[in-house]
């Protein structure tokens, strides 16, 4: 009888706010026995970000549908000691990674780095890979590849310098969005990401620069509807049913966009007032537009067993890509599993298959 594959669900520790600014919410890497009380400490302080918060429950929720499949289970949190790290692959040597890391050391662009490490050591790992993971994270380059495939995105600027800016060579439409051009999960967008004058532009772009330091990206924004289209698959990919965000509940003078605080800051006006709605009201046409985009959009970034492609609908219904999101957010009660749970699937279903895709992958290279 052969041994159980051993799935391992590599993880990066999440940062909280202390009075030294930032820090690691626990100090070891493999002693995860009491995340469960530092979530319950974080659940009574009113406001929760659950973008640290989720990362904790979310590991344990796929290990439990890991362990409900059959397969033998470890989670390592790898934080931000590389030597750690590969001393654990190296000792534990799993048949198959299930890759949970966003970033290294808070740094978002190490999340390709980790991938990278995956592929030099050959172990099979979930999800996107390195290229693709470099290059969604990359706002303004993933728009370019876009435009240039003829996928509709909104019109963009790359901005390294807020004084490089004038109204002459500005060439983009008021209202406009300001966003930091190398970050995921909405990071550094807020109420105030929204300008309608040069000069607010400006000084926004100014915060962006300095608080991320980064370019900033700026991009027309598109007044109406946002859609989170879920993918799952290879050979062929499928679009599960479409998400909705419904921006019905922020107060009159809130913008309707999803803020840091709408996706993870439980207890806020924001968070509170979007919620996801599946599968979304569209007509047929439209949807099929939608769906045809996204699945488009997720073959030409080379996306590979999950990932979600957001998509914005102007006030006439025409479908803007805003960004291709690989390795989304797999919590029970994000938007990548309503769509999943909407199409039928359970959460352990959902998980099977895409470490699914991954074991299938090892067993190829085994031949």
């Amino acid at each position: 009888m052969s041994n159980p594959i051993h799935i391992s669900i590599i993880y990066n520790e999440p940062t909280i706010e202390t009075e030294n600014g930032r820090e690691f919410a626990f100090t070891t890497g493999v002693n995860h026995e009491h995340s469960g009380v530092w979530v319950s400490a974080a659940k009574a302080d009113g406001k929760i970000d659950l973008s640290e918060v989720g990362v904790i429950e979310e590991k344990e929720d796929i290990q439990s549908a890991l362990r409900a499949l059959g397969y033998e289970t470890s989670i390592f949190n790898m934080s931000d000691d590389l030597d750690r790290f590969l001393a654990y692959l190296k000792a534990m040597q799993p048949d198959v990674i299930f890759n949970m890391v966003e970033s290294l050391g808070d740094n978002a662009i190490h999340e390709m780095h980790v991938a990278g490490i995956y592929e030099l050591l050959g172990i099979s790992y979930t999800g996107s890979g390195p290229w693709t993971l470099g290059t969604c994270l990359n706002k303004a380059r993933t728009k370019e590849i876009l435009q240039h495939n003829g996928i509709p995105t909104a019109r963009f600027l790359l901005v390294e310098n807020a004084d490089h800016l004038s109204p002459e060579s500005l060439q983009l439409s008021f209202p406009i969005i300001v966003k930091p051009s190398a970050e995921d999960a909405s990071v550094g967008i807020d109420n105030n990401s929204i300008v309608r004058t040069f000069e607010e532009l400006k000084q926004r772009v100014a915060f962006i620069i300095k608080q991320f330091q980064e370019a900033a990206l700026i991009e027309e924004y598109i007044e109406g509807r946002e859609l989170n289209v879920a993918i799952i698959g290879n050979t062929p990919p499928q679009v599960l049913p479409i998400s909705e965000i419904d921006f019905s509940g922020l107060p009159a003078n809130y913008p309707k966009i999803v803020t840091y605080d709408a996706k993870w800051m439980d207890g806020t006006k924001e968070f509170e007032g979007t919620k996801g709605i599946c599968p979304s009201p569209l007509p047929v046409a439209v949807e099929e537009e939608v769906r045809s985009m996204a699945l488009r959009a997720y073959k030409l970034m080379g996306c590979r067993d999950y990932a979600r492609v957001d998509i914005r609908l102007s006030k006439t219904l025409k479908p803007y890509v805003l960004e291709v999101n690989p390795n989304p957010d797999l919590s029970d009660d994000a938007g990548y599993f309503r769509s999943a749970k909407t199409y039928g699937l359970t959460y352990a279903d959902a998980i099977g298959k895409i470490v699914g895709f991954a074991v299938d992958r090892r067993t190829i290279k085994k031949k």
